[in-house]
């Protein structure tokens, strides 16, 4: 049992940065979302290959996505169709279909325009691993690889649990979807998916690394608290173990060297994580413009049903609608949410940088530490992760109250829209008109 449970520990296991994103890679290059794939080497040493499968399995994912949307946009079709249509959920549905199409377009375009943005990223994460030997950090992956497989198990169990509840509820109103209805529903929640996963997983490894740069000098203060340095900056002995998942010491370094080298992995780090951003910038503004326009028309209709306005014909009940597009919405409720936590953690991980800094220049009384840590302040105060969609907003958590803000706005607009509809104008045109026929009877 021992000798099992040690091979199945050992494949949760990596220690190379291309090896921990084999699975993520492995449905990413399947889906057409990138054109790489991990390759091992006679050696053992990994690293991403393009492939020219890869370039044509792109093409054919833009292809089919652009004929199936075309195609329900032309017979008016959809899924949101099947369970009632009115002008407003007719438009909704249009505008969804054309968000899906241009979320589409958007995504696998950048798969192969910026391609080497993503590259250029994981090199520069590999190429950290040099960095950190330097200041008696070797890194493991193994948190990094158990993060991927955790985030892509849940995305794909609440698609496939979403998928299926949905067309078993179809096919029980004997419902048949086309083909191209079926392609753009599952296409457009599966792509956006993993998509996510993929920025997800990489933002993940920023915060990993200045996980790591954060503990280091932590580190360095917890010495000087026990050994102050008086006069000459002294060896360190060894850097404790700092974090028994991805890292531990191998060498010792004096504390100037290591701020050093600190300094320079925060800068690779920071160069790295704005690559990653030229890469995801549009991608993410997409996904959260489509997120959001999901969400404001799934909270209408939930909506106009619970408070009774809606006259929508429809062969579902009222459980089976309210429970369709309330699930449709907490479906992207979460991609907003995995996509600003995401970022956030990255973010405060970078901003906890700073503070740890000056709290080792109130301590140090090195004249050399000294004059370093100053030079790392003013390179935290220059270079910082940041993670926008187009430059538009920044992906943080003042995103949520900002969602929350136009989701109420648009919502009441929605309402009062409804209530001033030609059914309801025309009920109170014939009660105003009888009521001044009664009261002219009633003078003469």
């Amino acid at each position: 049992m021992s000798t099992a449970l040690r091979r199945v520990r050992k494949y949760f296991i990596s220690s190379q940065v291309y090896e921990a994103l084999r699975p993520l890679f492995f449905l990413t290059f399947l889906y057409g979302l990138t054109p790489f794939h991990v390759v091992r080497r006679k050696m053992g040493e990994s690293y991403l290959k393009m492939s020219c499968f890869g370039v044509f399995n792109i093409f054919i994912y833009i292809c089919l996505c652009g004929f199936c949307y075309i195609s329900s946009l032309r017979q008016g079709e959809s899924i949101v169709g099947y369970f009632f249509r009115t002008e407003i959920s007719t438009i909704g549905d249009r505008l969804q279909i054309f968000n899906g199409l241009i979320a589409g377009a958007v995504i696998y375009t950048s798969a192969i325009l910026k391609r080497c943005k993503l590259l250029g990223t994981l090199t520069i994460l590999h190429s950290l691993d040099t960095n950190f030997s330097n200041i008696g950090v070797r890194v493991k992956y193994s948190r990094i690889f158990r993060y991927s497989i955790l985030v892509l198990v849940f995305k794909l169990l609440i698609l496939g649990v979403y998928f299926v509840g949905v067309f078993r509820l179809l096919v029980s109103l004997d419902v048949t979807p086309s083909f191209c209805v079926c392609m753009t529903f599952f296409l457009q929640h599966s792509v956006v998916s993993i998509a996510i996963c993929l920025f997800c997983v990489i933002a993940f490894s920023f915060e990993r690394r200045l996980s790591i740069i954060n503990q280091v000098l932590k580190n360095l203060s917890h010495q000087w608290d026990s050994h102050s340095l008086k006069g000459v900056v002294q060896k360190q002995r060894s850097l404790q173990c700092l974090d028994s998942f991805s890292m531990y010491t191998i060498v010792t370094k004096d504390p100037a060297e290591i701020i050093q080298e600190s300094m320079e992995i925060h800068h690779l780090i920071c160069e790295a994580a704005a690559t990653a951003n030229k890469y995801f910038t549009y991608q993410l503004l997409t996904i959260i413009s489509i997120a959001f326009l999901i969400i404001v028309f799934d909270a209408y209709y939930v909506l106009e049903t619970l408070l009774g306005k809606s006259k929508r014909e429809s062969k579902f009940k009222t459980v089976e609608f309210v429970t369709f597009f309330s699930c449709q919405m907490i479906l992207y409720l979460i991609a907003i949410i995995s996509i600003v936590e995401g970022s956030n953690r990255a973010i405060k991980k970078s901003e906890k940088t700073g503070g740890i800094v000056h709290s080792l220049m109130n301590k140090t009384k090195s004249p050399e530490v000294k004059e370093k840590l100053q030079q790392f302040s003013m390179q935290l105060l220059h270079l910082k992760i940041n993670f926008t969609a187009a430059g538009l907003f920044n992906i943080d958590r003042t995103l949520y109250f900002t969602i929350s803000g136009a989701l109420t706005t648009y919502l009441i607009i929605l309402l009062q829209f409804t209530s001033n509809s030609p059914h309801n104008s025309n009920g109170n045109y014939y009660s105003c008109c009888e009521t001044f026929n009664n009261i002219t009877n009633h003078t003469n």
